[in-house]
């Protein structure tokens, strides 16, 4: 049975009576433990959803008849019998992820236990190099089905993260134009023929970090994306915050220089002029082209349109004293940013993720340093720098608690419950 069957059975389950639906919250419960916390007895099943021991066993042999469960084996004993295990489907369901940025995109394929199946791909074509964005991802994504032996029965959904502004309340972009004012969810819906749920990019990270990564069993996290520009997300109490319409966290948007150059926000001086990766691009080859020593010259053999970030970062753990220096500049500005973060939320810590988390110390150690001159200690001291350890996958992964969420709401009449 594919995906696409077992999520028409879960759909006919809601158009059913009262009783029904109580059985389909209970269902959507049991899922959501499941998707969590990993495989489990049938009495502790019980014990979390205060259910009795056949009301949930009807529940979760219908789940397994239908696919979603799989028994997993045996269970620890605790003084009696030992108790058969079960746990979700890993392939009862899998996941599209997309992740759009400006000059690049990246897509992935995962299971119901969150496993990659082949390779991230990453294409050199973004929302603002490529006319033909969305043709281009509708061919790689049917060639990583393929390649994977899949097929789009085999989706429970798909989830995209896209940058700048999008509106919480209508779904529309305010950053891209192509889309029109069609809800992003819709617009992606219908070219790809999936059920599809959008995220920001940086906002789509901070829950990677919160499901998979460093943010784990952390209430009040920020999470600083630094690419091509510089982004932030903030996790109050546990909760991803959005604020009024989800434009929060236009880090890189806080002016840091009034005699600055002109962002294309409109604005001047912003701090995504000075430290993000675009930023530093920029300079370095302005620079380079000036006459400036550097091995990144040889790194693109002297043709400085092809400097990235990247190529930034390897020339300075080679050593590249220029590369260093473009870095401890870009820490010292971020450390000016985050120190007003710091005094605002007096966070448990501070995940710096994106491109630049590859510099590892190269760009904690000034951001570091510099703090120590912008934050009052008592707050700092309260405050862990942490480098991501999902780099790349951060946004992927953030995408799939979102999706499988959207894929289990339940309705009420105008009531939405989601896991």
């Amino acid at each position: 049975m594919n995906a696409e069957t077992k999520m028409k059975i879960m759909q006919a389950d809601q158009k059913q009576n009262g009783q029904t639906f109580k059985k389909l919250l209970l269902k959507k419960r049991i899922f959501e433990i499941f998707y969590k916390e990993g495989s489990k007895p049938i009495a502790e099943i019980c014990e979390l959803t205060s259910s009795s021991i056949p009301s949930v066993t009807q529940i979760m042999n219908e789940m397994t008849a239908e696919g979603w469960l799989m028994n997993v084996g045996i269970g620890k004993s605790k003084g009696g019998r030992k108790p058969a295990l079960y746990d979700l489907n890993p392939e009862a369901g899998l996941i599209s992820s997309i992740e759009l940025s400006r000059k690049y995109s990246r897509l992935g394929l995962f299971n119901l236990h969150n496993e990659q199946l082949g390779d991230i791909v990453e294409i050199a074509e973004g929302l603002d190099t490529s006319e033909s964005i969305i043709q281009t991802l509708k061919a790689e994504l049917d060639a990583l089905w393929k390649r994977n032996n899949v097929s789009k029965q085999d989706m429970l959904g798909l989830g995209v993260t896209v940058p700048g502004l999008i509106d919480i309340k209508t779904g529309v972009s305010y950053s891209y134009p192509q889309f029109g004012n069609k809800p992003l969810s819709e617009y992606f819906s219908e070219h790809f023929g999936l059920t599809a749920v959008i995220e920001h990019d940086t906002k789509a990270m901070a829950v990677g970090e919160a499901w998979f990564g460093l943010a784990r069993d952390k209430s009040n996290v920020l999470f600083i994306n630094i690419g091509s520009g510089i982004g932030l997300s903030i996790i109050i109490n546990g909760q991803l915050y959005h604020g009024h319409s989800g434009f929060c966290g236009e880090f890189g948007h806080i002016q840091m220089d009034p005699e600055g150059d002109l962002c294309y926000c409109g604005k001047i001086g912003c701090l995504e002029n000075i430290a993000s990766g675009a930023a530093l691009v920029k300079k370095s080859q302005e620079l380079i082209e000036g006459g400036k020593s550097s091995i990144i010259s040889n790194i693109v053999a002297k043709d400085t349109s092809r400097i990235k970030l990247k190529t930034i970062i390897d020339a300075a753990n080679q050593g590249d004293l220029f590369a260093i220096e473009l870095l401890e500049e870009a820490g010292e500005y971020l450390a000016k940013g985050i120190s007003i973060l710091i005094h605002l939320f007096n966070p448990e810590a501070i995940i710096i993720g994106g491109e630049m988390a590859d510099a590892g110390n190269l760009i904690t150690d000034p951001v570091r340093q510099k703090l120590n001159k912008y934050t009052m200690m008592r707050l700092k001291d309260d405050t862990s720098l942490l480098l991501s350890d999902l780099k790349e996958r951060a946004g992927l992964l953030g995408t799939l608690p979102i999706v499988v969420n959207n894929v289990f709401t339940v309705k009420d009449g105008n009531t939405l419950l989601s896991c």
